[in-house]
């Protein structure tokens, strides 16, 4: 969305975007001083991609939320504002999210996620790739115990 924007104003002689991607992708918290000023002036712009990012912005809030009946009104007007963006990539990531609205709530009973599991899915994928493959089973699981799994590789000496 964003990188369709920016052509369009660079065509158009605006240049205001250009070299602006990580300041969208990085909260406004962890923004170093120097880029908060230039960060800020951007999203209170009236560009597609502020308002995009606004959105975004919002739905971080969800998790903040310490009761389900807070967190599902937030995601309820949450899911109303990004349906009604007429952003098309916005309308796209709310109905997915909304397909696993169930899942989304039961943080709120349980408040674990499931990024532990992700993060070692993660590196068991960069094992996978940095030796371009296994083609026997065995050696692969060897791989992901010997990088994985919390051997202590060095003797204890008395």
């Amino acid at each position: 969305m964003g990188s369709q924007e920016n052509r369009a104003l660079v065509t158009a002689g605006d240049k205001s975007l250009s070299g602006t991607k990580y300041l969208w992708l990085y909260s406004a918290e962890n923004l170093s001083e120097r880029h908060q000023d230039r960060s800020a002036l951007l999203r209170s712009g009236d560009l597609k991609t502020a308002r995009a990012s606004a959105i975004k912005e919002s739905l971080r809030h969800l998790w903040s939320y310490k009761r389900r009946g807070w967190g599902e009104k937030h995601w309820k007007r949450w899911c109303f504002w990004a349906a009604h963006s007429r952003l098309q990539p916005v309308i796209d990531a709310a109905r997915t999210l909304k397909r696993h609205e169930a899942g989304l709530m039961s943080y709120f009973a349980n408040r674990i996620s499931n990024a532990g599991a992700e993060g070692l899915n993660s590196r068991i994928q960069a094992i996978r790739v940095s030796a371009r493959g296994y083609r026997n089973r065995e050696h692969f699981k060897t791989a992901i115990w010997f990088h994985l799994g919390g051997l202590e590789l060095y003797p204890i000496i008395p």
